[in-house]
């Protein structure tokens, strides 16, 4: 990848909607109709956003809610439809893979061996190990992230001490008996990590965890989101990411570095691999 392809990902124009899709899925397994008109609608404001700044194609992917939903195709059929917009739903693999391929092609340099990566999201957790910058070695996804764990255990605000030692044991039983190949250095991703990055800075170590437990168990979310300028429902999330990535750090026996992309500049570096994009 060239270098000022990396550049200007940096650019880029973020907007954020959170739509927590994984909270509509109803016991069934599906998920709820009003939960899919919603996320429509949610779309398609952000695809008319995309067209007032210029944008002239959108690229649409769907990951772990979607994937895991029994009827995660009709969501997609009904964005099509409504939209005009077709969203791939990403497999576990694929997911890894970008997000492995946007920590990598952001990095601003070569890591002198293995690069492990540690990509949080709302309904799964990946851990990638490879050479730098698309060569993925191992790979596994876990079924828990920041939006399920938050949901099932840290529901006061601040949440309790019983509570975040139920969600830290559930993490470790998803990790357990895991066997990573130990990597040179180790990159965080995800919306649990670039929030992070104002707490406590851009490498999450024992210190830096430490610090973020004390704020977060110490104060309101509306509190945390107004003191950093961050949305509160990204810092609701933020405790349940912030043990996820812990036990990733613990795992993979090293600091965290806060990445500067993810799946979205993954996805967008293999278009420009493919000469797809300008």
């Amino acid at each position: 990848m060239a270098e000022c392809e990396a550049e200007q990902l940096h650019e880029i124009h973020q907007d954020r909607a959170f739509t927590r899709i994984g909270r509509g899925i109803t016991s069934d397994g599906t998920i709820a109709q009003d939960k899919i008109v919603e996320v429509v609608e949610v779309v398609g404001a952000q695809l008319e956003h995309a067209r007032e700044l210029g944008s002239c194609e959108v690229l649409g992917v769907a990951t772990a809610a979607i994937r895991r939903a029994a009827n995660g195709f009709e969501l997609v059929s009904a964005i099509e439809s409504a939209c005009g917009l077709k969203v791939r739903i990403l497999s576990g693999e694929e997911e890894a893979r970008l997000a492995f391929i946007g920590a990598a092609g952001t990095l601003g340099h070569r890591p002198a061996g293995a690069l492990g990566v540690v990509d949080v999201g709302g309904g799964s957790s990946e851990i990638i190990i490879g050479t730098a910058p698309r060569d993925v070695g191992w790979w596994s996804s876990f079924a828990i992230g920041s939006g399920d764990l938050a949901d099932e255990y840290l529901r006061s605000d601040p949440p309790l001490p019983a509570e975040l030692a139920a969600a830290r044991a559930c993490v470790a039983s998803a990790l357990e008996g895991i066997d990573v190949p130990l990597p040179a250095e180790a990159v965080a991703v995800g919306g649990s990590a670039t929030s992070l990055r104002r707490l406590a800075g851009s490498r999450l170590d024992a210190d830096a965890f430490e610090r973020s437990f004390g704020l977060l168990a110490a104060e309101r979310a509306v509190e945390v989101a107004r003191r950093f300028a961050l949305d509160i429902e990204r810092v609701r999330l933020l405790p349940a990411g912030l043990l996820i990535l812990e036990a990733a750090s613990n795992l993979l026996g090293t600091a965290l570095d806060v990445g500067r992309g993810g799946i979205r500049e993954g996805v967008l570096l293999g278009e420009f691999a493919r000469g797809e994009l300008p």
